[in-house]
């Protein structure tokens, strides 16, 4: 088996993506595409310093790192990856996490810093003992939590699945949208939808949340479109729009990967909030995602109410520290 240097994204870009395919960890995030967005918008101050193992069969795993002073640490950040991980063919954590273990020596780096774990993560279940065993100290502690729901087969049987009360309530709120206001939604798709409607939902999401508005960096503005006209070159973007009287009053933003699909964010007009808008086209993106046939509505990381009421449930992300003693 080989170490290589990972130099870049596209080099072995069809290998990675067939690995990933297979890999427990198989996430929109750990995407070349999605890696390579971020390194072009984040990536000054920090050097690529990642590897990839191939044996007669391919590669292996893939490790995309990056190097900023003695620590090493995923490409990406919690902001813009609610998910991160290593891609290892099951079978060989072993001898990936002692070549990780190496690597960290190698480059003279004293710091594995690794957020944005899945409870259930490979990483989290094996490395803290090889780590220890080799003398390192490993702390994990919960970072955040995400929420989503396996999707049945009828947006009734999703509805018999909810609390009586978040039942009643979603079905009150759309009676009360229904006899109050001439709405409509409908999603976008295409390349060019996607880029000539993307600044309209910016705009709702600004005007949702003084929070969102202050996220809203010109680096991260920068990320938006960037990512925005990436994925929807592979066909994975949707963008939801709610239209009262031809007005928008909320928009959601969606990315479908591996039979799942992934609210990425949202926003809404505040003057509609009585009309609950925004968690009313949030219910009706995952009434599409079920009329589509997918599998999981995945609502990402945070404690927004709401996810709940739609029938989210939660899971913890983790983030974990290997330091040389």
């Amino acid at each position: 088996m080989s170490v290589n240097p990972l130099t870049g994204f596209q080099e072995i870009q069809p290998e990675w993506e067939r690995l990933l395919s297979v890999s427990p960890t198989n996430s929109i995030f750990l995407t070349p595409q999605w890696q390579e967005v971020w390194w072009e918008t984040f990536g000054d101050g920090a050097d690529l310093a990642g590897f990839y193992l191939r044996d007669d069969d391919g590669v292996t795993a893939v490790a995309s790192l990056r190097r900023s002073g003695d620590t090493l640490s995923f490409v990406g950040s919690e902001d813009t990856f609610d998910y991160n991980d290593f891609m290892v063919s099951p079978g060989c954590e072993p001898v990936f996490f002692d070549t990780l273990l190496q690597c960290l020596e190698d480059q003279r780096c004293s710091v594995l810093h690794l957020a944005s774990l899945l409870e259930n993560s490979p990483t989290l279940e094996i490395l803290p003992d090889i780590a220890r065993q080799r003398g390192y100290q490993v702390e994990v502690e919960i970072e955040d939590v995400t929420s989503g729901i396996e999707l049945p087969q009828t947006w009734e049987q999703y509805l018999a699945a909810l609390s009586k009360k978040d039942r009643h309530e979603l079905r009150r709120k759309f009676r009360r949208l229904d006899t109050s206001l001439n709405w409509s939604w409908r999603a976008f798709t295409s390349q060019e939808d996607i880029a000539d409607n993307l600044s309209e939902f910016i705009s709702l999401m600004r005007l949702s949340r003084a929070e969102k508005d202050q996220f809203l960096t010109p680096q991260r503005l920068d990320f938006f479109r960037r990512i925005s006209q990436r994925m929807s070159q592979v066909g994975a973007v949707k963008l939801f729009f709610m239209d009262v009287d031809g007005q928008r009053v909320a928009a959601g933003l969606c990315f479908d990967y591996a039979q799942s699909r992934l609210l990425y964010n949202s926003g809404h007009d505040p003057e509609f909030a009585y009309y609950s808008v925004g968690l009313l086209l949030n219910a009706l993106c995952l009434k599409q995602a079920i009329e589509e046939g997918l599998g999981y509505f995945d609502f990402l990381r945070g404690r927004e109410p709401y996810k709940l009421r739609l029938g989210g449930r939660r899971k913890n992300l983790y983030r974990m520290v290997v330091k040389r003693i």
